[in-house]
């Protein structure tokens, strides 16, 4: 009725498992948002945007103590200041 080859205990059916495992862990762990939200989760990737404007990116690295207040100040009057 069934092929002896089915009980032979061999771990075939093991390999489709542990390539989604590996597929997961590895798109969990790529450094741009991997898919589901899964991905790095450094505090830094939220606190600055590619939309973000100059003056904002200069004020969230000063927030996080990135920059110190001489630097902040001095990189601020080089930005409002006009061209």
């Amino acid at each position: 009725m069934f092929d002896p080859e089915f009980f032979d205990f061999s771990f075939w059916w093991l390999f489709p498992f542990v390539m989604i495992a590996l597929c997961f862990f590895m798109m969990r762990g790529w450094k741009g948002k991997g898919m589901c939200g899964f991905g790095s989760h450094d505090e830094d990737d939220f606190l600055i945007n590619p939309s973000d404007s100059a003056m904002d990116i200069l004020d969230k690295r000063y927030a996080i103590g990135e920059i110190n207040r001489e630097e902040y100040e001095e990189r601020k009057k080089v930005l409002n200041s006009p061209i």
